[in-house]
């Protein structure tokens, strides 16, 4: 049987760990050739295309490219459609700092948002016009939770994380009647996790766990019952498989969509 996404490219930012190699390991087991970037020691980058690879990619390349810098964008972009047209877009780099609003620096809100929302932008701009030509193009946005509700000590993020949702939806009303059924159509939406279990969370869990004897598990509900009432992460995988059927053709329908994975937070 035929891979879903067999003869797709699909450029998956920020996809050496975490959620964007969950990810990308998902668009490549179901048949995608896979741009893995990130910036990341040689060793990591390595490994993020090799698991993409073992995945069932029928080929998986690295590139670079600091993604707060347009014009390091631009070259990304320029790269990847030297390989091929991207026929799939995922913006799932990011960066988050919780401070409170008063002692933000300039600087760090200017980072977060070239990174978080900025760069979507870029991307989106360079690949869209090509996925409507061609009549088939999904473009998923790892927004986050915080992109539909806010907390305390995260303006920068959270501000991010709306704009991006917002973006989304103009975008995909802007395509909505490219391509056909047929075709697949050309899709924009965001994925909203709320906890999800990557090596970034580690340390607070590690936190939670100590106060409760070492007890791992009782650290991760500690953590989780203040807001996700299901008091169980998300698993990087979980997400990828969601992306996946995103990008199926029988999800032509779903556009300008925030599709929360965050156990209950949000039905609150």
């Amino acid at each position: 049987m035929t891979a879903m996404l067999s003869g797709r490219l699909a450029l998956v930012t920020g996809s050496t760990s975490g959620i964007g190699l969950g990810i990308a390991k998902a668009l490549g087991a179901a048949g995608a050739r896979v741009a893995v970037h990130g910036l990341a020691a040689p060793e990591e980058r390595t490994a993020a295309v090799e698991a993409a690879q073992a995945a069932g990619a029928p080929e998986a390349r690295f590139f670079d490219g600091d993604l707060r810098d347009p014009a390091k964008i631009g070259a990304l972009m320029d790269a990847v459609a030297a390989w091929g047209p991207v026929d799939i877009l995922v913006n799932n780099a990011g960066m988050q700092k919780t401070v409170a609003l008063a002692d933000a620096e300039p600087g760090l809100w200017d980072a977060v948002i070239a990174l978080n929302l900025s760069a979507a932008f870029h991307t989106m701009r360079a690949a869209m016009p090509g996925m409507k030509a061609r009549g088939y193009g999904r473009v998923i946005n790892v927004a986050s939770v915080h992109g539909l509700v806010a907390s305390k000590e995260k303006a920068p993020y959270v501000t991010s994380k709306f704009g991006l949702v917002g973006l989304s939806k103009v975008a995909a009303l802007e395509y909505a009647d490219a391509g056909d059924r047929e075709s697949g159509g050309v899709t924009v939406n965001c994925i909203c996790p709320g906890w999800v279990e990557t090596p970034l969370i580690e340390p607070q869990i590690a936190a939670r766990a100590d106060a409760h004897g070492g007890d791992r598990a009782a650290g991760v509900a500690a953590l989780l019952s203040e807001k996700q009432p299901s008091l169980r992460m998300a698993q990087p995988d979980d997400i990828g498989a969601l992306a996946a059927f995103l990008c199926a053709k029988a999800a032509h329908n779903i556009t300008g969509a925030a599709i929360p994975v965050d156990g209950g937070w949000t039905a609150q």
